[in-house]
């Protein structure tokens, strides 16, 4: 059966050596987009199985596009396409609903596989950047058995946090209200003893919390 794809990516010379890329696979590029705008507008009209998208581009880019998408197409699985192994464009892409994430320097057969999941309602693949970086986002505390005096929730803002990601984002990942995630925020400032988000997100680091 064949995969029905959308690239997405402002380089011609991507879009071009992705379906290069393709060719003897199930994988067929139904359509292209040069940024945001374009890949909303040709996933309504070519209803792909999956959306390959790029993130650095103008106008709207791909982490924005991702958002629009989950309310204009909801269903449709985005795989993010990147040059950048970015812990924040990725955890990002999580708290946004993309489905992988995969580097444009990744070997064709992760490339495939990466689309091939998204496709089948697969997870993504394992030991990949998107796992990893998931994995933490989503890592439990022990708040009695610990150094650091924060709850298991608080904790999970915090990496959040560390990893770059807004109230928005943290309440999306998270499944909790904005009003939810600023107060937990407030609580990590007092309890660690610090002023503001930035030092909050150096304290995490610097603990090796992400």
């Amino acid at each position: 059966m064949s995969i029905n794809v959308l690239v997405v990516d402002d380089h011609e010379v991507v879009r071009s050596g992705l379906a290069c890329l393709f060719r003897g696979t199930e994988i067929n590029v139904v359509g292209e987009a040069v940024d945001g705008n374009d890949a909303i507008e040709k996933t309504l009209q070519h209803k792909p199985d999956v959306v390959l998208m790029d993130i650095r581009m103008p106008e709207m880019d791909g982490l924005a596009a991702l958002e629009k998408l989950q309310s204009d197409a909801p269903g449709t699985p985005v795989v993010m396409l990147s040059t950048y192994d970015n812990p924040t464009y990725v955890a990002r892409g999580v708290a946004l609903g993309a489905v992988d994430y995969v580097l444009k320097g990744s070997p064709r057969e992760q490339i495939v596989e990466a689309i091939q999941h998204a496709a089948t309602g697969g997870k993504q693949i394992e030991g990949g950047i998107m796992a990893r970086v998931k994995g933490t986002m989503a890592k439990r505390h022990d708040a009695k058995n610990s150094e650091f005096p924060l709850t298991n929730r608080e904790m999970q803002v915090l990496r959040h946090l560390a990893l770059g990601l807004s109230n928005r984002e943290i309440g999306r990942s998270l499944s909790i209200s904005i009003e939810t995630v600023k107060e937990h925020v407030q609580n990590i400032l007092r309890k660690i003893d610090v002023t503001d988000r930035t030092q909050a997100a150096v304290w995490a680091v610097r603990k090796g919390l992400v």
